[in-house]
């Protein structure tokens, strides 16, 4: 066998650290899920104690991955993806070995946090450099179906080991995970630095941060603070925050898009000045970059939005355990594999436009099943075929989007676009929780209240207390009995407000799965700059 076969033979051996690396960034998120009432009782926390824990994660990783992306290029993507996968493990040791839930958010979770904010960054930088034509489109989709793997296999073994041992063991084998993903990156070849020297852009990283920042707390806290009106806003020196008598929330988003558009100015200086910025003006003036950016906030989008209708429902309303959950969305999952990965290996030359547009209509016209196999007790059959066509058209998008963004610009920033996506993919995910947070909370509330005074076997006294709630939320049949033990006047009202409840949970999430399939569907007016041909840049 000659040399230029052999490593020919092995030349993806480097890929396998860069797939589980994506693998278990996203597979933490589910550990931290499904011990949620594990750590509830163990560290004597609260909700807001952990949904903290898991906002600290995300605003980490939302906010400091563009940054990732230029200190890769400046030091070298090999060694960030060191100092992430090493980050992420110390991180996790932390964590699971915490004796508070101080320790556990601001100790823990911020490490790993910031650890994933150096290590996918790398991941996506790395590949450019390493991988070109062909193999570069099939590494960007290992890259896509590892996101599958880790929806699919997350929940089950974080499920399994949370049951089987504690909360301690799951996290602790993460810290091991990571360990192995540090010492696989010697099998991962190394990227030359830029000819030219990078200059650190802090003038850009600070604003950056910041803007990220803004945007994404003011956009998930949406749903809890309130859209326009308040609803539960944060409370300082025993004082709700409202601006204006309205939530807050909108305002901060507003202050970060606002943030974000005085950066591309201050940027355009930067570059001007030193050859090199935060943002490159490549990333935002070249349409077939900016449509590569759609396409990857919609794949999150689409991911955030899936398990916030579907999981929820199976969990809450079906009743399904993290391992039953996990078994399910292995529907979406598998497709989304095969098709992410099988697409640049079997059908390299198919247009990149052609082929996100069919997913793009999958993936909305796949909600129409899902929504329809909903009812008051759980799903039915239809649920998995609208997760198999939701998970192909995923696979399809997810089999271009990275390569399109790469294949447009030059070497140097396609490696640094590393950065950028994932802080698109954040923004895109908190987007569509957001959206389709508010769509459900305004939903349930409305519908309930609707069903529920117009209801002719209420009493009046309870029909009273109902108007007078601020508002509703997603409740399975123990807790929602729980919350009308004293609001129904007898035992009668409470069957019918249950019930009510059962039928308006059902119409509430079918109508996010349309919301969301709409959405979805509108991300086909940004697929006009994609080429027709195949990328061979």
């Amino acid at each position: 066998m000659s040399t230029n076969s052999a490593l020919s033979k092995y030349k993806f051996l480097g890929l396998f650290p860069l797939v589980m690396a994506q693998i278990g960034t996203s597979g933490d998120n589910s550990v931290l899920t499904v011990a949620t009432a594990s750590l509830l009782a163990s560290l004597n926390a609260t909700m807001s104690d952990i949904q903290l824990a898991n906002i600290i994660y995300s605003l980490c990783a939302g906010c400091l991955m563009i940054v990732g992306g230029m200190v890769g290029l400046i030091v070298g993507w090999k060694k960030t993806f060191r100092i992430g996968a090493a980050m992420c493990a110390v991180g996790e040791l932390v964590v699971a070995f915490s004796g508070n839930i101080f320790m556990f958010t601001w100790g823990g979770r911020l490490l790993v946090g910031i650890g994933a904010s150096f290590l996918i960054p790398s991941v996506l930088g790395l590949i450019p450099g390493l991988y070109q034509g062909n193999d570069r489109a099939f590494a960007f989709g290992a890259i896509g179906a590892a996101t599958g793997i880790a929806s699919c296999l997350g929940p089950i073994a974080a499920g399994f080991l949370i049951d089987t041992f504690d909360w301690r063991i799951a996290f602790s084998c993460m810290a091991v995970y990571f360990t192995i993903v540090f010492v696989g990156s010697l099998l991962v070849g190394d990227v030359p630095l830029p000819e030219q020297k990078v200059r650190f852009d802090l003038k850009g990283t600070v604003v950056a941060v910041a803007g990220l920042f803004l945007l994404i707390i003011g956009i998930s806290k949406i749903p809890v603070w309130g859209l326009i009106d308040p609803i539960a806003p944060p409370v300082i020196g025993g004082s709700p925050l409202v601006l204006f008598g309205m939530s807050p929330a909108l305002f901060i988003a507003l202050l970060g898009l606002i943030t974000l558009v005085l950066l591309v100015r201050i940027e355009r200086n930067v570059e001007k000045t030193y050859g090199s910025c935060l943002i490159p003006s490549s990333f935002l003036t070249t349409p077939q970059v900016r449509s590569g950016l759609y396409l990857t906030a919609m794949l999150f989008l689409c991911f955030g939005g899936s398990f916030f209708l579907v999981i929820t429902y199976l969990q809450l309303v079906a009743g399904f355990s993290a391992i039953m959950t996990g078994i399910a969305m292995s529907a979406m999952a598998i497709p989304m594999i095969v098709f992410s990965m099988g697409i640049p290996k079997f059908s390299p030359d198919a247009s990149p436009k052609k082929i996100c547009r069919t997913g793009i209509a999958m993936v909305a016209l796949s909600t129409i099943p899902m929504a329809l196999s909903l009812n008051p007790y759980g799903v039915n059959w239809l649920m998995y075929v609208g997760l198999f066509f939701f998970g192909a058209g995923q696979g399809f998008v997810a089999s271009q989007s990275s390569n399109i963004i790469a294949g447009a610009v030059n070497a140097r920033d396609a490696q640094q676009s590393s950065g950028i996506q994932t802080a698109t993919r954040n923004v895109g995910q908190a987007i569509g929780v957001a959206i389709l947070g508010v769509v459900m909370l305004f939903s349930i509330t409305g519908t309930f209240k609707d069903a529920a005074l117009s209801s002719a076997d209420l009493s009046s006294t309870s029909k009273t207390v109902i108007s007078e709630q601020a508002s509703i939320g997603f409740m399975p049949d123990a807790a929602f009995a729980k919350y009308i033990a004293d609001k129904a006047a007898n035992a009668d009202d409470a069957a019918v407000l249950t019930a009510i409840n059962r039928s308006t949970r059902q119409n509430s999430t079918q109508l996010g799965l349309y919301v969301l399939g709409f959405i979805c569907a509108l991300f086909w007016l940004s697929t006009g700059p994609l080429p027709n041909e195949k990328i061979t840049k």
